[in-house]
């Protein structure tokens, strides 16, 4: 009986005859805040890409930090009224400290930003802000780089917090991720629900909860590759 090819495998066929006429590598970015930051790419992520394009053709580079809210990367973020918090994307300029050195040494065929953030945003009431803050973050790393063609893939918050009690804006910061997502051809979203139940990396049960589990990792890993894969093919 016939059985289904497994999703990964049906994304590297369809590739095959899209990328040939590419040149240079595939670099990848990863970004956002505790949840990118325990991700280990090399665990689902890069075998994932290094199958479909080639262990010598994927690059990737890695820069979260925990805890922090999307103004920590967008320069032109802006504060709700009566709130005087300022932006400072230092964080911003962390990462492109190790993505520059790549566009300089390497030709560069494809480049896909993957950003898993937000948390700190929902918490902080600053959901608001999200939407364009996000799109503003997107623009800024094309102008920088000076590239109109960058992938961008949108890990979605969890089911943490569905009903805002913990976190108040958690729904509004979701629902701008999907509408970022849906907004252009090279922008997609993954899902990230349910990927917090089961053992952590201390070993400890946990629940809905605010992170991932260690297995949910490794989905959220191999989740955003496929997305990722996906996109490149779609938009050769």
């Amino acid at each position: 009986m016939y059985k289904a090819l497994p999703t990964l495998l049906l994304l590297i066929l369809a590739l095959s005859a899209c990328t040939s006429g590419q040149q240079g590598k595939h670099l990848f970015i990863l970004s956002g805040q505790s949840n990118m930051a325990r991700l280990d790419p090399a665990e689902t992520f890069t075998p994932a890409l290094e199958k479909a394009f080639g262990e010598d053709q994927v690059v990737v580079v890695k820069f979260a930090q925990g805890a922090r809210p999307i103004h920590r990367w967008y320069r032109n973020w802006q504060a709700p009224a009566g709130d005087s918090t300022v932006g400072n994307p230092d964080l911003y300029d962390s990462l492109m400290t190790r993505v520059m050195p790549v566009i300089e040494q390497e030709p560069i065929a494809t480049i896909t930003f993957l950003w898993m953030q937000g948390e700190r945003d929902a918490r902080m009431g600053w959901g608001d802000q999200y939407e364009r803050s996000l799109r503003g973050l997107y623009d800024q790393l094309s102008d920088d780089l000076d590239r109109d063609d960058i992938h961008f893939v949108i890990g979605r918050l969890s089911d943490f917090d569905l009903t805002n009690q913990r976190y108040p804006h958690w729904t509004k910061v979701r629902e701008a991720q999907v509408r970022v997502a849906g907004s252009n051809a090279r922008f997609g979203w993954i899902n990230t629900d349910n990927l917090n139940e089961g053992i952590n990396s201390r070993g400890d049960t946990i629940s809905n909860d605010l992170h991932m589990s260690v297995e949910g990792y490794r989905i959220m890993g191999k989740h955003f590759a496929e997305k990722a894969i996906q996109l490149i093919g779609e938009n050769k």
